[in-house]
């Protein structure tokens, strides 16, 4: 065949490829993106709430350990809930169970460590001993815990110059506010403290007059209550009546 012919001969055409994602696909990819909303919302709302939970239980316990004990637990519960959907469920690469485990137990670390911090700032004025303590062991230990928990960060970098760079911080924190403690402790009255629904006694007024009870009276068997009748006087008898 010669090449004029070649040149003329016509050539078959393909059809057009349909589109990778037709309208069946969007729809199913929008409706799988509002699902991981609504996951990814609580989620987020479960980390910020299980910190809650704990950084409150953290700073009283002392007041009713029991009580505090159990809202402890439920703020890691959720916080690690909130670790489970986040990391496992709503990400493309799940993790070995080794590394689910590392993940979970850093993650319950990292909650105490942010309740720690956060509820010794908030109620440093109601607790200033406890809050010297509970605010540099925060620091330190929300730090080593997101180490760990972060893939991508070697657990070695707890070390490094960062590492010890948040060491120092924390020791000056410490150091700092125990001392901010000692000079609250020493300024506030005996008596002051973090009040829960107790109310305040008034203080008793010297000035006010005292007023004593009168004492009860007996009233006395066999007599009247009644005044007595005025004695009458006889009539004077001079002799002349009569007459």
């Amino acid at each position: 065949m010669a090449s004029a012919q070649l040149l003329d001969a016509h050539t078959p055409q393909t059809p057009p490829q349909a589109p990778t994602a037709g309208r069946a696909a969007r729809r199913k990819a929008q409706s799988s993106r509002k699902r991981s909303l609504a996951a990814r919302y609580l989620g987020y709302v479960g980390y910020f709430v299980g910190a809650g939970l704990i950084s409150g239980a953290v700073v009283h316990h002392p007041l009713d350990p029991d009580r505090y004990t159990r809202i402890a637990a439920y703020g890691a519960l959720v916080f690690l809930a909130a670790t489970v959907l986040n990391e496992f469920l709503l990400t493309r690469e799940r993790p070995g169970l080794p590394r689910m485990l590392v993940v979970i137990g850093s993650s319950l670390l990292l909650s105490f460590g942010i309740g720690m911090l956060s509820g010794g700032l908030q109620h440093f004025d109601d607790f200033p001993a406890r809050g010297a303590v509970l605010v540099p062991a925060g620091i330190l230990v929300s730090f080593t815990a997101y180490v760990v928990k972060d893939a991508e960060t070697p657990t070695r970098r707890i070390f490094s110059p960062l590492g010890l760079t948040v060491l120092a911080v924390a020791a000056l924190a410490f150091f700092g506010l125990r001392e901010v403690a000692a000079s609250m402790e020493t300024e506030t009255a005996p008596g002051g403290g973090h009040n829960h629904g107790t109310a305040e006694e008034p203080a008793a007024d010297d000035h006010a007059p005292t007023t004593s009870p009168s004492p009860a009276t007996t009233p006395v068997t066999g007599t009247s209550t009644q005044p007595k009748p005025a004695a009458t006087i006889p009539p004077h008898n001079d002799g002349h009546t009569g007459h």
